[in-house]
């Protein structure tokens, strides 16, 4: 894995607080862990953090986060330099990017869309566009190998792409107006392609068939005894053969 670092001193706010909408909602996610494990909730409320920041951790809200935990501020940092999910250094205002470029998307065509990216946004990944409202980069499986090729914007996945539909999620993305996430073709879900494809027909049971064929057990009858399950099926074992060397063969 790449080495991850903090984004450089000059990006970096001086301080952060959590909005009190966001404050009551930590409270909760901490309080359903019970005392002494508080400290399992720091995944979701750094990804709060991230989120209330503009898609990026700042050191500010990581050290923030790690207090509001009681945990040391290293073991936060250790956390949110790991996880590739967190953004350390500014992004898209608008939209950032992440193509995937695991083998089943670049099957399908996950390198047509990184070109478009490279295009539309910057040639490099995590490099802001020109107006500063997009930006990319390839990760690894998303998840959606069904659907390749597939990016994911922020929480949603968009799925079953080409370069075409790229820029019109895109183009939604710059207009304020996000389409719908999922397919971008006419499939739901991770369904097949065109609809079904076997069991399109239903069969109707006969009458006969519903009927039961012989009467039900009646509580009142006894039930056939079976036989034990620790009777063994395979031959009885051979004996032993004779040692050759007592038969005075040598």
């Amino acid at each position: 894995m790449a080495v991850r670092r903090l984004a450089p001193k000059e990006l970096q706010p001086e301080s952060f607080v959590f909005s009190e909408e966001n404050l009551a909602w930590c409270k909760k996610v901490i309080g359903r862990y019970p005392s002494g494990r508080q400290q399992s909730a720091v995944i979701p409320i750094l990804w709060r953090a991230q989120e209330q920041q503009g898609g990026w951790l700042t050191e500010a809200a990581i050290r923030y986060v790690a207090d509001m935990l009681d945990m040391p501020h290293i073991r936060a940092l250790e956390i949110a330099t790991f996880y590739t999910q967190f953004q350390l250094q500014p992004v898209g205002r608008k939209a950032h990017v992440q193509v995937c470029g695991t083998t089943p998307c670049m099957l399908r065509g996950a390198g047509a869309l990184i070109e478009v990216c490279k295009r539309r946004i910057h040639h490099d990944p995590f490099e802001l566009s020109a107006d500063g409202n997009f930006s990319w980069e390839e990760v690894e499986c998303q998840g959606a190998c069904v659907n390749a090729p597939m990016v994911m914007i922020w929480k949603d996945t968009y799925e079953d792409l080409t370069p075409e539909t790229l820029e019109k999620v895109l183009d939604g993305f710059a207009a304020g107006n996000p389409p719908k996430p999922g397919p971008q073709i006419d499939r739901q879900f991770a369904a097949p392609f065109g609809g079904p494809r076997v069991l399109k027909e239903a069969s109707k049971p006969s009458a006969a068939h519903d009927a039961p064929k012989e009467p039900v057990l009646a509580d009142s009858e006894p039930k056939k005894a079976s036989e034990a399950a620790n009777v063994q099926e395979r031959p009885a074992p051979k004996p032993p053969a004779d040692d050759a060397t007592k038969k005075g063969n040598m």
